[in-house]
């Protein structure tokens, strides 16, 4: 009997030793290789000479609209003031994302460790769902103006503004910490190859070796309730929009309506439109170059995109940079002078 209780008590030790140690040998991956898109020198050369412009075109054109909003009175109005938050969310972004692909070109090195890797995966996927909830705000911001301009200025008050960029902004940051936090405690014991450039979701999926059905469905749980309500409420608004400017009678007064929200339209259906594409596109690897060219398209081109369109499709923020750049050549005339 005693000889049963202690073989029994050695073969549960051994087994949780045998276990122990097979864990941490399935833990060993510090760091992944991002696979990018493969060995085509061209491409890379392509890439690398286009990258740094975009990067430095991306990060002025948003800091530049960031400045003329807090800093000229006239654009101290809820559309500007959303304009502003996403102007800064496009910064952060491409920060994100864009430094460590032209690290990986540069030096030819395409590792990441495995808490960087996680920390960029936390900081994509929070940024992705606020600029989800500020598009919903500023098409919600266009509904008022547009469907019910007589109780715009009580409905869309400075306090309603602030309330919806702090959600927004807590939204993404709260949703993709829930996801991250679940993600962390995968196993990934095999393979560390990306084949992405960027440290996405389901890239990362793949290599791990633990069972990833409860991560796939929190995953679909999250995107339900963090992102499915903001994308129906801006798809309803322009919904409302287009069918009070078609009932317009004059077409004067149906361009200026639509002048209103346009720009904002054309962000909105780019971004949402390739992100879909990504995101529903099959997961094949005949796909996987497609998958990647059309990332760039929200990662870069949204970002690069933005600052074009509200600047040169709208007369107030092209008369505040006039100014700003008046005035700044009247400082250094003066500077000069004195």
């Amino acid at each position: 009997m005693f000889f049963q209780f202690n073989y029994s008590l050695f073969s549960c030790s051994l087994t949780q030793l045998m276990a122990d140690r097979d864990w941490r040998n399935q833990t060993v991956v510090t760091e992944f290789i991002f696979l990018g898109f493969g060995d085509l020198p061209d491409l890379k050369i392509l890439l690398f000479l286009m990258f740094p412009v975009i990067y430095i075109a991306t990060m002025s054109g948003n800091i530049i609209i960031i400045a003329l909003v807090v800093a000229d009175q006239h654009l101290h109005t809820p559309m500007y003031f959303f304009l502003g938050n996403l102007s800064c969310l496009e910064t952060c972004y491409t920060s994100t994302i864009l430094p460590q692909m032209l690290a990986n070109l540069l030096t030819g090195d395409k590792t990441i460790s495995f808490s960087g890797c996680f920390t960029q995966l936390y900081f994509f996927c929070a940024l992705v769902a606020t600029e989800c909830y500020l598009l919903a705000a500023m098409s919600y911001d266009c509904y008022l103006a547009i469907c019910k301009p007589l109780h715009y200025s009580a409905l869309m008050n400075s306090r309603f503004c602030l309330q919806l960029a702090a959600g927004s902004w807590l939204n993404g940051c709260l949703a993709s910490a829930i996801f991250v936090l679940f993600m962390s405690h995968l196993i990934f014991c095999g393979p560390n190859e990306i084949d992405h450039f960027y440290c996405d979701l389901i890239p990362l999926i793949k290599l791990s070796c633990s069972d990833t059905h409860l991560i796939v469905l929190l995953d679909f749980v999250l995107s339900c309730v963090f992102t499915l309500p903001p994308f129906l409420l801006t798809l309803t608004s322009y919904v409302c929009i287009l069918t009070t400017i078609l009932r317009i009678p004059s077409t004067t007064g149906r361009q200026k309506a639509f002048s209103t929200c346009s720009s904002h339209l054309i962000v909105v259906t780019i971004y949402y439109g390739t992100l879909m594409v990504v995101y529903m596109l099959p997961k094949r690897d005949t796909l996987s170059f497609l998958n990647k060219v059309l990332s760039l398209f929200y990662i870069v081109l949204t970002p690069l995109v933005n600052p074009l369109l509200y600047s040169l499709r709208n007369r107030e923020v092209k008369e505040a940079l006039s100014k700003a750049v008046s005035k700044y050549v009247a400082f250094t005339k003066t500077c000069r002078d004195s």
